[in-house]
């Protein structure tokens, strides 16, 4: 398992290193370098998974299994695409004078911790060092959200603190009853707080400490998910911060948020044996697509409008896990990849768009595939995926969710249907007329590069057409897994 320290190490030290060097032209190779480091390791833990089923670190303190196995590597490949990607996007904000060298060491160190952090999240088998870890992510988005140091976007670093603090705060508060059951069961020298322990022993949980400590696990990990109502911190940090933050916080908090609940949906369904997690999760899962789509079609800035996409497709997921089926277990595990990938692609042209037209306000950027055809296609591709138009695997995961939905909870299928309706219509009627409109301004001259962005729609392609044997097996063991 030593191959588990390189996953947390490569990071944590890379991020020491961007700490003192980050401001110097060659940090973008060192963050991309790190990046690719750490995408390589998480590839070998996952081989060793794969070949000898799940593994333990330190005195049990971290622990790989089916469920987070394929996620930890999902999150490094995202995590070294979006490093590629800022490599050009970073330097033309440098030159455009948005990031001074204390502002470039800032965003290269915060980048690597954030990493470290979502991994550390991801392998630990300690539900207090999940909560550090999270706590710690919100503290490194902070500063990454606020790193251009506008009015605008430290406003919107604020209200993430405020509300994802005392979200997280929440979710301590949960961490401490859910202990207070375990320590009757386990015992207070036998790793009460340890998931393996606790899944061994759920049918012996106190039901009523157990169902106090999920509403308060469910607010403040849902916070970070961004479920309705605790969403708000979600549109404004995607559209102040740099475009290589929004496309991480997309493609890899929202994720690491989910799998959190996900841990403790397991551990509270064994204890009441009755479906109050699952219902929880449907109800706000299911409010969160309804606003989204709403607000979909009011949005005038782009990263604000795929903010809000990323809002009602964590209310899918959620949903999908709610029911809490195999296949709506194995649906949500799938468009949590296909999303991950899909939108940090989006976000990557989005970037591109908004620096070569100066605003980030829709009406203002057209012609797109005039003035960039990689950076128009790449959008307009990127958009007709995330909307679920076949054969992309987003395609693949909906259909999933909605003809499970349609078998065993009838009656959100109309709900679920009437928003992916406006949630189509809202993103396609504003995304055709930017990449194909009339535009006065000259083709770049050089094209961009997006190989990170056709890399991300390759796989969503992928995906709705073939799933590796490796993934499809990892998606119905943790699907198992997750059913209880």
């Amino acid at each position: 398992m030593a191959t588990l320290y390189f996953v947390l190490g490569i990071p944590l030290l890379g991020s020491m290193l961007l700490a003192s060097t980050g401001h110097r032209d060659s940090a973008r190779e060192i963050n991309v370098a790190v990046s690719l480091g750490t995408f390589v390791a998480t590839c070998v833990l996952t081989v060793e998974v794969i070949s000898g089923g799940p593994l333990f670190a330190w005195h049990r303190e971290f622990f790989i299994d089916p469920l987070n196995a394929f996620l930890v590597t999902l999150t490094a490949f995202v995590g070294l695409t979006t490093a590629i990607f800022s490599r050009p996007y970073m330097r033309v904000e440098s030159d455009h004078g948005k990031m001074t060298p204390n502002r470039m060491r800032r965003y290269h160190s915060m980048y690597q911790l954030f990493n470290c952090t979502m991994l550390t999240a991801l392998t630990t088998n300690n539900l207090g060092i999940l909560w550090v870890a999270m706590e710690a992510a919100t503290l490194t988005t902070v500063l990454l959200v606020s790193v251009y140091r506008t009015p605008a976007s430290l406003e919107a670093a604020w209200k993430y603190f405020i509300l994802c603090g005392v979200g997280i705060a929440q979710a301590l508060f949960g961490t401490v009853l859910l202990y207070m059951a375990a320590e009757k069961v386990i015992g207070t020298e036998e790793g009460a707080l340890l998931w393996t322990n606790l899944e061994a022993v759920k049918a012996h949980l106190d039901p009523s400490i157990i169902t106090l400590a999920f509403a308060f696990l469910f607010i403040g990990y849902g916070t970070k998910v961004g479920l309705v109502p605790m969403h708000n911190w979600l549109p404004d940090a995607h559209a102040e911060g740099p475009t290589p933050v929004s496309a991480v916080l997309s493609g890899l908090l929202l994720n690491v948020a989910v799998y959190a609940l996900l841990r403790c949906k397991v551990l509270t369904d064994g204890a009441l044996h009755s479906h109050l997690a699952g219902q929880s999760m449907m109800g706000f899962g299911l409010l969160s697509v309804l606003v989204a789509a709403s607000f979909l079609s009011r949005q005038k800035d782009i990263k604000r409008m795929f903010a809000y996409s990323s809002i009602e497709h964590m209310g899918v997921i959620t949903f999908a896990f709610g029911m809490g089926s195999p296949i709506a277990n194995y649906a949500g595990l799938l468009h949590m990849t296909t999303h991950s990938l899909i939108k940090s692609g989006i976000f990557f042209t989005v970037g591109h768009a908004a620096q070569k037209a100066g605003t980030q306000i829709m009406e203002d950027i057209r012609g797109l595939i005039k003035v960039s055809p990689t950076v128009g296609w790449g959008m307009m591709l990127g958009s007709l995926a995330i909307l679920g138009m076949p054969p992309f695997g987003v395609f693949a995961s909906e259909f999933l969710i909605l003809t499970t939905a349609m078998r065993e909870q009838p009656w959100a299928t109309p709900f679920l249907l009437l928003s992916l309706g406006v949630a189509f219509a809202s993103i396609f009627s504003r995304v055709q007329p930017m990449v194909f409109g009339e535009t006065s301004l000259k083709p770049l001259r050089h094209p961009p590069a997006l190989l990170p962005v056709f890399v991300h729609l390759g796989l969503g392609l992928l995906l709705g057409l073939y799933i590796p044997p490796y993934l499809d097996e990892w998606y119905r063991q943790a699907a198992r897994m997750i059913g209880g």
